[in-house]
């Protein structure tokens, strides 16, 4: 166990609600024993027997590390052609429909061998932790083959293993129909069997989906969600970002993690997230990127009380973003979010969306995942385009 550490004269944003902004702390400081934050408070409240292991804070702030709460950063190729294609007036619909979108991602991700793909992934997840993240979920869906499937997945758990950084596993396998096969055959002869051996390989913490008219209906998606049940695992989906087909809905129906995209949902879908406890994450990068018009409905979450998450949804296709501030940002200039909602959105929010219950807040017991930024303000973070203040990051007590 590492030596404990005293951080002294910062601004702590706790994150923690109680306020219902960024629960700031001034003339703070926070002690961590081990991995974990064992006191958080007032410097004048400090036992006077911690002087000698502090780190000075000179002022800067302190939040929870970030949480980048839905990522495909593990994939093979790019897709800057169909960035052209895009900006020539193609779809995003007309591009997947033609061999395109994430068709195209699944031929590269097949034809690379786990090193490559981990050598790849780990520079992604290095820009996400030089910006003060601490948890990244990745998800599988490029594979659509049961061998391909499995080794993203283990290829993200690499990941973690690799770098100071805590990783999480969605398994995406009804992410698209591969060629020559229907949507109901490719469920029940591949995706299921795949979910059923990542299971038992260990490498599955939650089952994702798209439910949408380039990809599956509710139907499809329930049978999948079904089986994750039965596995014990918990869900989440892509739901309602092109159009509206009852993912949303259906998420909700099982009890989701989180629907994730939800440009499309309803001021019912916002109800039926609150009432299944389930997190709405907004992903303003898919948005900006395929030049959606159709924002997600901020003032109906708001207003049933859904808590909403920020993500990069870093992809090579539709979100080729690496930057977690940027998606901050994004999410208040383009959707209308505020920069406290926007912090909460990758820190305490972004903990619920992957059923995370010891990190997001600054509090005692919570790992003591930290960023210490070179801003005066919270809404800094969200402020700046391009900038990024990190000045430390500390992971599990270690700096």
């Amino acid at each position: 166990m590492s030596d404990p550490v005293f951080i002294t004269n910062v601004s702590v944003a706790r994150m923690d609600g109680a306020d219902g902004a960024y629960s700031l702390l001034r003339q703070a400081g926070l002690r961590i024993e081990g991995d974990r934050i064992a006191w958080v408070g007032p410097m004048a409240e400090a036992d006077p027997a911690w002087r000698g292991q502090e780190i000075d804070g000179g002022g800067r702030l302190l939040t929870p590390a970030l949480i980048d709460c839905h990522t495909h950063i593990v994939h093979g190729g790019n897709r800057a052609r169909e960035f052209e294609m895009r900006l020539q007036g193609a779809s995003y619909e007309e591009i997947a429909r033609a061999g395109g979108g994430i068709v195209s991602t699944v031929s590269a991700t097949r034809a690379a061998d786990e090193q490559t793909l981990l050598d790849a992934a780990l520079i992604r997840a290095d820009a996400l932790i030089a910006e003060g993240v601490g948890t990244v979920e990745i998800k599988s869906g490029y594979g659509l083959d049961i061998e391909t499937e499995l080794k993203m997945l283990r290829v993200a758990r690499a990941v973690g293993a690799q770098r100071p950084l805590r990783v999480v596993t969605s398994f995406l396998g009804a992410h698209a129909v591969p060629k020559g096969k229907t949507a109901d055959a490719y469920i029940d002869e591949v995706c299921i069997p795949a979910l059923e051996a990542a299971h038992e390989a260990g490498l599955v913490d939650a089952v994702d989906g798209f439910c949408e008219g380039i990809a599956f209906d509710a139907t499809q998606i329930a049978r999948v969600f079904d089986r994750a049940a039965a596995l014990g695992l918990p869900v989440k989906l892509h739901a309602e970002q092109l159009s509206n087909m009852g993912g949303t809905a259906l998420a909700a129906s099982h009890g989701a993690l989180s629907a994730d995209h939800v440009e499309f949902a309803t001021e019912a879908d916002a109800r039926a997230l609150k009432a299944a406890g389930s997190v709405a994450v907004l992903l303003p990068g898919a948005f900006y990127t395929l030049h959606e018009t159709q924002k997600p409905p901020v003032a109906a979450f708001r207003a049933a009380g859904v808590p909403m998450a920020v993500a990069t949804d870093w992809n090579p296709g539709s979100s080729p973003m690496g930057s977690l501030l940027l998606a901050m940002n994004m999410g208040c200039t383009l959707f209308g979010l505020t920069p406290a909602e926007a912090l909460a959105g990758t820190t305490c929010h972004a903990a619920r969306a992957l059923g995370l219950k010891d990190c997001g807040v600054i509090a005692p017991g919570m790992r003591a995942d930290l960023a210490l930024w070179d801003v005066e303000a919270p809404a800094e973070l969200s402020y700046g385009i391009g900038i990024n203040p990190l000045y430390r990051r500390i992971h599990g007590g270690r700096a």
